[in-house]
């Protein structure tokens, strides 16, 4: 990296990466479109970063980059046309690529749309991605209001259309042509710990790096989740080879105890660094198998995927 930031964040780290959270965290986020733009561009104004695009269509490795989904409104009403449920309050009140719906339907036809989290009757669930069909998330104890009588109304205004994926990432200058690579996704709406965390700490992780001596290059990227990396794998694959060692940054927002996967051989570089700044004095202190498993999620946790 070249250019210095627009502010000077080093100075009061925690302050400006919870400012910088604050303010992405209302954005609609998807694995394309406006918000994940917006997103990228928050990200700019600290780092500077280069900006790919890939076009609705392409194939990359076994993917398709899809259409950018775009979504403007959505509710579900009563007959009174109190809106039940409201994208504009919440933007996990819909699931990411849902279809348009504008008609009149009883609950039970309703019903089967809804998504709640069992154990927490107060919260929406987190957003899933590319769905088919309408999906609608809702706090479980917010199910009652939703039977206003003989039927309930709702509408969905979005557009989806041909568009790009967008991948940025930063460089920070090299005295070797091996790299380290971090990558964080920022196609999650309004979720703090999945992954404005992770995005935060990849920013000040980039600009600490900048003012030290440096034995590799560190490239970070900043892309939506598995379509985004898929998409870089596929368009870099130069770059792709000179990777030696590699993070994720993942759910790194709350007080647990951080996580570590390590390699595949157990012993890379990589995985002796993290065992010295996690503490750990051994590297079969590390869990080889932590990871996510159904609906479980390891909250707290730097995933490496290369090394």
């Amino acid at each position: 990296m070249n250019a210095a930031p627009q502010t000077e964040p080093q100075t009061h780290t925690g302050e400006w990466m919870y400012a910088f959270i604050e303010r992405a965290y209302p954005e609609c986020r998807s694995i394309t479109g406006d918000g994940l733009r917006r997103t990228l561009a928050m990200i700019s104004e600290l780092i500077p970063l280069e900006i790919s695009e890939v076009q609705t269509g392409t194939r990359v490795l076994d993917w398709e980059i899809p259409k950018e989904w775009n979504i403007h409104d959505a509710w579900v009403s009563d007959s009174s046309g109190h809106r039940l449920i409201d994208f504009r309050e919440h933007n996990l009140h819909v699931v990411n690529y849902s279809v348009p719906v504008r008609r009149r339907m009883r609950f039970e036809e309703l019903r089967p749309k809804l998504h709640t989290m069992r154990g927490h009757p107060d919260w929406i669930p987190p957003n899933v991605l590319l769905q088919r069909g309408l999906g609608l998330l809702l706090e479980r104890a917010s199910i009652g209001g939703v039977r206003p009588g003989p039927g309930v109304r709702g509408g969905h205004r979005f557009d989806a259309r041909a568009g790009r994926a967008e991948l940025r990432r930063a460089s920070v200058a090299r005295e070797s042509e091996e790299e380290v690579l971090i990558s964080a996704h920022c196609c999650h709406p309004s979720l703090c710990n999945d992954n404005l965390a992770g995005i935060a700490v990849a920013i000040a992780l980039a600009q600490e790096l900048e003012a030290r001596p440096r034995r590799y290059s560190y490239r970070f990227v900043f892309a939506p989740g598995t379509i985004g990396a898929i998409a870089w794998l596929a368009c870099n694959p130069e770059a792709a080879a000179r990777v030696r060692h590699g993070l994720v940054f993942a759910l790194l927002g709350d007080a647990g105890q951080q996580t570590y996967k390590r390699s595949r051989r157990g012993d890379a570089e990589i995985d002796r660094a993290a065992a010295l700044v996690l503490g750990k004095e051994r590297l079969r202190d590390f869990d080889p198998e932590a990871t996510t498993s159904g609906n479980t999620v390891r909250r707290d946790s730097i995933w490496q995927w290369a090394g």
